[in-house]
């Protein structure tokens, strides 16, 4: 799998112009969702615009592709926009813009722009890494979740059969744009979200990064310091998924917390759970995976209890509580064992014997995962 290029932005019309210059396409395609095409593609825009004539039809502008000149105008950049939320990360969505990308003249030299968060970029890079047996893309996350999970490192998908990414390939962006121009217009439980990725991040990295995570103010935050905060999170990633591309071994690490979390997203999705009368997103759903998975830390692989009591305290100031009761508790294993990092029907976790003592492939007993969500349900 060729290595994405990924470009810490200041400047992200600047820096999607110079990723546009450095491929060859004959034609250009924009996902967006129902929310970023109208927050988010104004911030670029310009760019397909740029020195066209007033009126005239957007046009993209980039190096010398198929004979033509450079800078010459190449072909109308067409918008593709499917529902917002991960609701819309459906068969139906996908068909949709392969729909749009056939008939837009997309061909196998074409390249789409996915401008958005994880569910769009998720889709949009599994849409186009199977229209035409494969186009390239270039992502845009923007949200704090896409910028430093789904928009980097492979993994495309969409949900099917009331499972989260059950129907994907492993596929690189050409280029992964991040900039936290995006995040001056997202709402708290949104920044939420993606900063537990970031908690994770620093868990299996060093006390260092988890320290400076577990005393930022997410609630408040610096912008200019998160950017760097967010460059040293997504080199975590990078470095572990340059190592095992296709998660054959050490990149289960970035599962922690994800197989109690994709549980209960799918159980919540299922029965419509709300925290604060808002859908379980992702990164929530991940923070309560984490306090169960760091309590079997703690119990089989002797993960430290003030480190542990230290993670559930940022995490129950500013994640809240997802209720559920024990008698849920069959059905949220049931999606356990769906996980796709497990072998031969036994469910496997990723534990940490310390920060940054990484313990793949674990198992636990029923009795040890009950008493696990017990221990959730209790703080």
């Amino acid at each position: 799998m060729e290595k994405q290029k990924i470009i810490i932005s200041e400047d992200v019309r600047v820096a999607l112009r110079e990723a546009l210059e450095a491929e060859s396409y004959d034609r250009l395609f924009v996902l967006t969702d129902e929310t970023t095409r109208e927050l988010c593609l104004p911030l670029v825009e310009e760019v397909f615009k740029n020195g066209r004539p007033q009126g005239s039809p957007l046009h993209c502008y980039g190096l010398r592709p198929f004979g033509r000149t450079q800078g010459a105008p190449l072909q109308e950049a067409k918008i593709i926009t499917i529902g917002a939320t991960d609701q819309n990360k459906t068969v139906e969505s996908i068909s949709h813009v392969w729909k749009e990308l056939g008939e837009g003249g997309g061909t196998r030299h074409s390249l789409m722009i996915n401008l958005g968060g994880g569910m769009v970029t998720d889709l949009g890079g599994f849409a186009a890494s199977t229209f035409k047996r494969g186009i390239k893309f270039i992502n845009i996350p923007t949200t704090l979740l896409a910028m430093v999970d789904a928009s980097v490192g492979g993994k495309t998908g969409i949900n099917f059969n009331g499972l989260k990414n059950e129907i994907g390939v492993f596929s690189n962006a050409r280029s992964v744009i991040l900039d936290t121009e995006f995040l001056k217009t997202m709402d708290g439980e949104n920044m939420r979200s993606g900063y537990a990725e970031m908690i994770k991040h620093g868990l299996i990295s060093n006390e260092e990064m988890w320290a400076e995570l577990m005393l930022f103010d997410i609630g408040n935050p610096d912008l200019k310091k998160l950017n760097k905060m967010v460059a040293e999170s997504v080199a975590v990633k990078e470095k572990i998924v340059d190592i095992d591309p296709t998660e054959k071994g050490i990149r289960k690490a970035l599962n922690l917390g994800h197989t109690v979390g994709h549980a209960l997203e799918s159980f919540a999705l299922k029965h419509h759970v709300t925290i604060n009368g808002k859908q379980l997103l992702h990164g929530y759903a991940v923070a309560y995976g984490m306090v169960c998975e760091l309590y079997l830390s703690a119990k089989k692989t002797g993960f430290p209890s003030e480190k542990l009591h230290q993670t559930v305290g940022y995490i129950k100031e500013n994640y809240g509580k997802m209720v559920f009761s024990c008698d849920d508790y069959e059905e949220i294993l049931e999606f356990m064992t769906h996980d796709k990092k497990n072998t031969a029907g036994i469910i496997n976790f990723t534990l940490l014997g310390a920060i940054g003592d990484i313990r793949i492939n674990q198992t636990a007993t029923k009795e040890d995962i009950c008493e696990a969500l017990d221990f959730y349900r209790e703080i």
